[in-house]
């Protein structure tokens, strides 16, 4: 697939198949499809010190005059946000901003699970028979993916949720069902994009970035594996959740600035996710919707 070809997906919504409209799609287009921009990106674009650079300059005062015009030009509700638009004392603030309570509600049924971040979801209902994810023949690695081969074999034949979070998304994430969270293990890496631009050239981005796993042991759910991954202009996974006992919805941590992604795995016959998903991950195509929306339920639910 080539850089230059749109990015569609289902807005649950509208109902309707939309394309995205992306937030730095002309530098994404030469670092992923021109030779030029390749070598911009092994030698500087992918490494550590340039996302600290552009996250030092988000973090700059001069910074907070871009917000207003960002929440204009993307259609941003300012009376979801806890502070207004006007309190950021600079971009990265507003990037991280707290939504009320009370607007991205999770199901109360103990059977349902929701999604545990914003934004353009894929789902993958068996991992052990598909064919590639954004482009034909790109199959997960899991044992890099998760770090490790015991975990690999635990959750192949399982079920994947792909959560993909643009700049303009609400860059919190949450726990998406009660259960026991364990600690956090951070799994040092590069810092690639992870739009599609980047992913149709090369699905080994997903473990090659920086990400952080998480082991949340759920009654209903089983043993369910959530993997924050870092990328481009994201230089940090902050967590902010204890281990230990935690809540449907609870605040598990936040990225800073950029897109990301939050992938969710589960055993073998644990989870059916919703029809939209179904119907749309079968074509390969990215689901929008909000946190807290319901994703799907246990499988034994009558």
């Amino acid at each position: 697939m080539s850089a230059d070809e749109p990015i569609l997906y289902y807005n649950r919504y509208t109902g309707k198949i939309e394309s995205e409209s992306i937030y730095g799609e002309g530098f994404l287009k030469f670092t992923y499809g021109n030779p030029l921009g390749k070598l911009a990106l092994s030698a500087l674009v992918r490494r550590a010190c340039f996302s600290r650079f552009y996250g030092w300059r988000m973090r700059r005062s001069a910074s907070a005059r871009k917000i207003k015009p960002f929440v204009d030009r993307y259609a941003l509700d300012p009376g979801e946000f806890v502070d207004p638009i006007s309190g950021f004392e600079h971009f990265d603030a507003f990037f991280v901003r707290q939504l009320r309570p009370g607007k991205r509600p999770f199901p109360e049924d103990v059977h349902d699970i929701g999604f545990p971040a914003e934004g353009r979801h894929l789902a993958v209902p068996d991992l052990s028979a598909y064919d590639g994810l954004w482009a034909k023949g790109q199959k997960f690695d899991l044992s890099r993916l998760l770090g490790s081969r015991q975990l690999a074999e635990r959750y192949d034949g399982g079920a994947a949720l792909i959560s993909r979070l643009c700049p303009t998304d609400y860059h919190r994430y949450h726990f998406p069902c009660e259960g026991d969270a364990g600690d956090p293990e951070l799994i040092n890496g590069f810092l690639y994009s992870v739009n599609p631009i980047a992913l149709r050239q090369r699905v080994s981005y997903l473990w090659e970035n920086k990400r952080c796993l998480t082991i949340l042991r759920s009654q209903v759910f089983g043993s369910v594996a959530l993997l924050e991954i870092g990328a481009t202009c994201v230089g940090s996974i902050i967590q902010t959740y204890l281990p230990g006992l935690v809540e449907k919805g609870g605040e598990k941590g936040y990225f800073r600035f950029g897109g990301s992604m939050f992938m969710m795995f589960f055993e073998r016959d644990r989870v059916i996710f919703s029809p939209d998903l179904l119907e749309h991950g079968a074509e390969g195509r990215e689901v929008y919707a909000q946190v807290g929306d319901c994703c799907g339920h246990a499988a034994g639910k009558q």
